[in-house]
């Protein structure tokens, strides 16, 4: 009987204590698990706390969104405002500039009472001006390739086109105004050259076309043409060892040949590593070259040069284009001091010009910009003699 009673003892105590270790087990897991809870409800709460910071974010950057739509359109008003401005401004100015004639560099009895002083101290020339300002601009068609050049001959009112920036073909037009209500090229007088333009430096004076030719494996020549005949007048072997650009935003130009008052000028580079454009005063029936200069003028970011009254106008620009203007000019008779050198801002319209070539007759410059012919009347004043 005894052992009996003492394996059931032994049983309950066995039972009893297993209770006890379940029901711990269960207290330790109910706590965890409320933990768990407490845990998600704070996140829970922090989710809702971001999420509502976050729609009060988009709803400020929707005002915020808004409210730059609306200043972009009030700008873009405003601009398209000024733009009507400065169009009917320019029409006006284009008007009061068929009522009044173009200024003659010099007139006769301002060369009288100059020839003393201005002869003897050039013994060249009378032409005593430098450009002020640009007066008016006239946006005259759009016709060819990107890059191009077009000028007109100061002898007779003949245009001549050269199209991209190279080719052995010339468009001549009649006038200014055959060229603009022409369509296109068609209805011009289509001139072959005996061999290729290369760039866009090329001159047209009085009855002559003066071109670059540019071959691989020779030398850079300078051709007169004589456009009467139809024939080559004379050639000449180009002053430099290389074939570098003499504009470093027009790599095609090796050399850039311009016509003004005083005869023929030769823009070019001596070489890859000289940083300036040098200049060269051409004997235009003959092309010997009569004096050379450096005009201190850095071929870097340089976009074009023309050359006025014995001045030479560097105009530059940046590769990303934006408006082009005179930075560096160059008076070989010294008469140009820094204080009277203008600087000049071409008015922004579309690209940057592949070329400008300065008709001294008209007192103008023909430009093309990324395709686009464009007129710029110039205003004068006279030199300072020093």
């Amino acid at each position: 009987m005894k052992p009996v009673l003492v394996l059931l003892v032994s049983t309950a105590w066995t039972f009893t204590g297993a209770q006890y270790y379940y029901q711990g087990l269960m207290d330790y897991l109910e706590n965890r698990l409320l933990a768990i809870e407490d845990r998600m409800q704070f996140w829970h709460g922090q989710l809702h706390r971001y999420h509502t910071e976050l729609q009060d974010f988009k709803k400020v950057t929707a005002q915020a969104m808004d409210g730059l739509k609306n200043g972009h359109s009030m700008l873009f008003k405003d601009l398209e405002g000024a733009r009507l401005r400065v169009d009917r401004v320019e029409r006006e100015m284009d008007y009061v500039e068929t009522q009044t004639s173009p200024r003659a560099c010099a007139n006769k009895a301002d060369k009288v009472l100059e020839q003393g002083a201005w002869g003897k101290k050039t013994g060249r020339s009378y032409c005593i001006e430098i450009i002020s300002g640009i007066r008016s601009v006239k946006i005259l068609k759009r016709v060819g390739s990107p890059k191009g050049m077009w000028t007109r001959d100061p002898r007779s009112s003949k245009v001549y086109v050269f199209n991209g920036t190279t080719g052995d073909k010339v468009y001549q037009f009649n006038s200014v105004p055959d060229f603009s209500s022409s369509p296109g090229v068609s209805g011009s007088r289509q001139i072959k050259l005996p061999s290729d333009w290369s760039g866009l430096g090329s001159a047209v004076y009085n009855g002559y076309l003066y071109y670059i030719k540019q071959e691989a494996g020779m030398e850079v020549q300078v051709v007169k043409y004589d456009l009467l005949s139809g024939s080559v007048s004379d050639t000449a072997m180009f002053p430099v060892d290389s074939h570098a650009a003499v504009y470093n935003l027009n790599p095609e130009t090796v050399a850039d040949l311009a016509a003004d008052d005083e005869g023929l000028w030769l823009l070019y580079a001596t070489s890859d590593s000289e940083p300036n454009i040098n200049l060269a005063k051409m004997d235009p029936a003959t092309l010997d070259i009569e004096q050379i200069w450096d005009t201190r003028c850095p071929r870097e970011n340089a976009e074009v040069a023309f050359v006025v009254c014995g001045t030479v106008y560097v105009v530059y620009n940046t590769r990303l284009t934006s408006r082009s203007r005179v930075e560096c000019v160059f008076d070989v008779n010294d008469m140009v001091i820094s204080e009277e050198a203008p600087l000049l801002y071409f008015p922004r319209r579309y690209g940057a010009h592949a070329s400008l070539k300065y008709n001294p007759e008209e007192k103008q410059l023909y430009g093309w910009d990324d395709g686009y012919q464009i007129i710029y009347r110039l205003t004068m004043k006279r030199k300072l003699l020093v």
